[in-house]
């Protein structure tokens, strides 16, 4: 059975995959290190993990398989849910896949050198979430979804 895996702490598309996910009656489980309030549903589910370093990434790594669509934005357990078979794709809409994942990964060393090497120089972080990430979000979950029910 198809189901959605979140990374549900700091996930700011929750109420864009509800919906998508009852229209297409798939469950959802969010993962998070703290109580999160979520709709009551049969679809919804909710995994609250120990608060140890990445335990909710160990958590949905090893929940994940080849019908499960991860959504986070955290490159490294991008990278081991697609190992397992799962479809990821992160909060602004882009698919991690297996031809990408490996330069997301290296870009992702990069940035973090950068950002260790430039101590109050202002390297920052991503840009901030917009209107255009969260369509193209809805967007690629949808795509993802269709793909999983065809077995692709």
């Amino acid at each position: 059975m198809i189901r959605i895996l979140v990374d549900a702490d700091a996930c700011p598309v929750k109420e864009e995959i509800y919906k998508v996910a009852w229209r297409h009656e798939v469950p959802v489980t969010l993962v998070s290190n703290q109580h999160l309030r979520i709709p009551a549903h049969p679809l919804l589910d909710r995994v609250v993990v120990g608060a140890g370093f990445d335990a909710a990434d160990d958590w949905i790594a090893e929940a994940s398989g080849p019908a499960t669509i991860v959504v986070t934005a955290d490159i490294l357990l991008a990278d081991r849910c697609l190992k397992a078979g799962a479809a990821v794709i992160s909060p602004a809409g882009k698919p991690f896949t297996a031809n990408s994942i490996g330069s997301a990964v290296a870009t992702r060393a990069i940035m973090a050198d950068l950002r260790a090497g430039a101590v109050g120089e202002g390297i920052g972080g991503p840009a901030p979430f917009s209107k255009a990430d969260r369509s193209r979000f809805l967007s690629a979950l949808d795509e993802a979804l269709v793909r999983r029910k065809r077995g692709r």
